[in-house]
């Protein structure tokens, strides 16, 4: 019985613009960039590295992360749109898959997983460590985790019933400043249960929690930042 393969790799994505671009700043050739690869573990001929920046063919990963080097760039710069997943922000980063397990505490086997299912497994302190290795706002990793709906829900229950009983719930899923997270349960709750005075008119439609929440950690966040450089 023969033994499935597991599947292809998504391309990676690739600006062929860029990568002339790049290497036309720097007055090099293919055959000079073909040689700093090269001097990167990868060996190919001037005219593949052609083939690039007219768009015929793509680089594999360890491709795109030798030609950033030789270009003396990051590989974000040549990938010609922003990160759209995990495995996206980790090669922009310029790390392979062991590296950024490494810097995680996690098995290679592990971190890999949560690249290609989007479902993440670490515990609070290794999903701080995953946004700073990945330069990750709070945002995008809660939903390159796939943690986007738990959170929807606990902030339903927040607008609902009491903010407190969410706070350690929410902490596990957004590593964010406690303080902050508290400022912003307790003023989502408190905006969504303003009673109206009799004969007044209807209070305003509420906005959804979700993009409450966010705004109101990055409001808090800016007010830090500005007392910071006071």
């Amino acid at each position: 019985m023969r033994r499935r393969q597991p599947p292809a790799p998504a391309p990676v994505p690739f600006s062929p613009a860029a990568a002339r671009a790049h290497r036309t700043a720097l007055g090099l050739t293919v055959d000079q960039v073909a040689d700093g690869l090269a001097a990167h573990g990868v060996r190919l001929l001037p005219g593949h590295v052609l083939g690039w920046e007219e768009g015929r063919i793509r680089p594999g990963e360890g491709e795109l992360t030798a030609l950033a080097r030789t270009l003396w760039c990051p590989p974000a710069d040549l990938m010609g749109a922003a990160p759209a997943t995990l495995r996206e922000h980790r090669i922009a980063r310029g790390l392979t898959p062991d590296q950024a397990a490494r810097q995680l505490g996690l098995a290679p086997a592990a971190y890999l997983r949560a690249e290609t299912t989007g479902h993440w497994t670490g515990d609070e302190e290794q999903t701080r460590l995953l946004a700073r290795v990945l330069a990750l706002d709070l945002p995008a990793l809660v939903r390159l985790t796939g943690r986007t709906a738990e959170l929807e829900a606990r902030l339903r229950r927040v607008v609902q019933g009491r903010w407190q009983a969410q706070l350690a719930p929410v902490a596990r899923l957004v590593p964010a400043d406690p303080a902050h997270l508290e400022h912003a349960l307790a003023t989502l709750q408190s905006e969504h249960h303003t009673p109206a005075s009799w004969g007044t008119a209807p209070p305003p439609e509420r906005p959804e929690p979700a993009p409450r929440f966010w705004q109101l950690l990055a409001e808090r966040e800016a007010e830090r930042e500005g007392e910071a450089g006071r």
